[in-house]
């Protein structure tokens, strides 16, 4: 698993999420630990390398 660090779309807060580096590609929504508003994720690596990743507001 890779922790990755970054600021919520809604209340700003540094939050992170743990993604699986064995999957390529992926989006999927996983709730903000801080406010709790839904937020879509997509991630994308290569060689278990971070090299893709975006976080916005669900419905953006």
């Amino acid at each position: 698993m890779y922790e990755h660090f970054f600021q919520c779309p809604y209340c700003w807060e540094e939050i992170s999420f743990l993604l699986d580096a064995s999957v390529s590609r992926q989006t999927y929504v996983e709730d903000c630990e801080v406010c709790c508003n839904p937020i879509e994720v997509t991630a994308g690596f290569e060689n278990t390398e971070l090299v893709e990743f975006e976080a916005w507001e669900l419905g953006q």
